[in-house]
């Protein structure tokens, strides 16, 4: 037997397992193995001899991972495999979430500890994230004032919608595609919303939602791009958050809204998403 080579490897078990199973079902020699990486669960093939098959095989198998062909040789081994993870919730599940997103989840309690600090009327964490306009930025130093605002939240409302949105998608891009990836995306939409909203209304506003609305715009266009990839939003989703970005231009509401950082924040999500196809595309010719 020759040296196991790796055929594919995805972020998730599930679709490894189905893969794996599928491929044996098919003739062809095949293991799952995970290692403790980005992309940790992989198909590894045991023979060289059956490479040709196998990767055309995988290849079908990442445009239509639902098939019902391959639920149907996991039965037929024995085996059940469940494509959707368990929605349930439990504490443990939790924890395990929270280790598997750390980036998303480090956002998310910093979020929270500035907003506590400042309901029990600790006010310096404002003070020090508050964005500085250009020439006194230049002067000070403070770059990490650039990204500052999107930390600080104003009210229950305010903090729960983004956080829960930052959450959920987050959390999806940091599986799929790493700490990194969603790390560049949180600077580059933080930066660039917070810069264009200092230029339109002044320094007085903050809240992380014209990252969520990056996080939006990223995994509704990788849903267009790369649908194998398996991040979507629901059209109903999109439609009702694109059309709260309209009625915040409509100034009709009670609250005044950072418009600006919305529509630039989305923007940048669109542009990370093709950003994220176009790596994906070099990494494959090389």
């Amino acid at each position: 037997m020759s040296t196991p080579l790796k055929l594919v490897a995805f972020s998730k078990e599930q679709p490894a397992r189905l893969l794996t199973t599928y491929l044996i079902e098919q003739g062809v020699k095949a293991e799952y193995q995970y290692s403790a990486n980005e992309y940790s669960h992989a198909v590894m093939l045991l023979e060289s001899s059956d490479q040709i098959k196998a990767k055309q095989l995988a290849e079908e198998f990442v445009l239509n991972p639902n098939n019902a062909k391959y639920q149907t040789a996991a039965w037929q081994s024995g085996e059940t495999v469940k494509l959707i993870p368990d929605k349930s919730f439990s504490a443990a599940k939790t924890l395990y979430d929270l280790k598997q997103a750390p980036f998303t989840s480090s956002i998310l309690v910093i979020c929270l500890v500035i907003y506590l600090l400042a309901m029990v009327g600790v006010s310096s964490p404002y003070s020090w994230l508050k964005i500085q306009p250009f020439t006194m930025l230049l002067e000070t130093g403070q770059l990490w004032r650039l990204l500052g605002p999107a930390l600080v939240h104003f009210s229950v409302l305010h903090i729960a919608f983004n956080l829960l949105w930052w959450w959920t998608l987050g959390k999806q891009i940091e599986k799929t595609f790493g700490l990194s990836s969603l790390l560049m995306l949180f600077i580059f939409s933080a930066a660039a919303s917070n810069v264009a909203q200092l230029l339109v209304s002044g320094p007085n506003f903050g809240g992380l939602s014209g990252v969520v609305y990056a996080l939006v715009g990223c995994v509704w266009w990788l849903g267009w791009l790369k649908p194998s990839w398996g991040l979507s939003l629901p059209k109903p989703i999109v439609g009702f958050l694109l059309v709260w970005l309209v009625v915040g231009y409509l100034d009709i509401l009670p609250v005044n809204m950072a418009n600006t950082a919305h529509t630039v924040g989305l923007i940048c999500g669109c542009l990370f998403a093709w950003f994220l196809v176009a790596r994906a595309k070099s990494f494959s010719t090389q």
